[in-house]
């Protein structure tokens, strides 16, 4: 599994670079806006600064908790995802996992309430939708039809859902889908 710290880092310079600020200009920018609203600062420095929302997600968190990382950025941010009652969907997301693993290199970037998965873009997400179900989402253009695939509309972060339950509903299917949206983001 990729490193939680490692990503963070990456995704930090990469921030830096795209818009030409520190993380500390960031968070003062943010700290001084008057924001406090969590959606509110996210959606200011989407169109302030153009950033992407996973960008301005992670900034925005960064600032209100004064530099403290976000709790999802823990050593496995599955300790944090899949507690309580959505702690017996765990063995779904690990099996996901697996299937990545077999893929060779990418970036797991923590969120809040789901876990991306990204090379030069993220190409999934995965993460407990509910206590008794898993999603992942999947970032490609077009996929074949199933009826597992949920595809999503125009401005979604992810181009199609596919819902799981059980472990065992990952199979070839899953897998080849896991694989062409990893190709494809490239």
């Amino acid at each position: 599994m990729a490193d939680p710290q490692q990503a963070l880092q990456t995704q930090m310079k990469n921030i830096e670079t795209r818009t030409g600020k520190t993380v500390d200009e960031l968070k003062a920018l943010v700290q001084n806006s008057g924001l406090s609203k969590h959606g509110e600062i996210v959606k200011m420095l989407k169109s302030d600064l153009g950033m992407g929302h996973g960008d301005a997600n992670t900034i925005a968190h960064l600032a209100k908790n004064d530099g403290v990382q976000s709790p999802s950025a823990t050593d496995n941010p599955l300790d944090t995802l899949y507690v309580g009652a959505k702690a017996e969907l765990r063995p779904i997301h690990e099996r996901l996992l697996a299937q990545l693993e077999a893929l060779s290199a990418y970036e797991m970037a923590p969120k809040q309430k789901y876990v991306s998965y990204r090379r030069s873009k993220q190409f999934a997400m995965i993460g407990p939708a509910t206590n008794t179900r898993v999603e992942l989402g999947l970032n490609i253009k077009a996929l074949p039809e199933s009826p597992r695939l949920e595809p999503q509309g125009a401005g979604k972060m992810c181009n199609y859902v596919v819902k799981f339950t059980d472990p065992a509903q990952v199979d070839a299917e899953v897998a080849a889908w896991l694989k062409a949206a990893y190709d494809s983001a490239g």
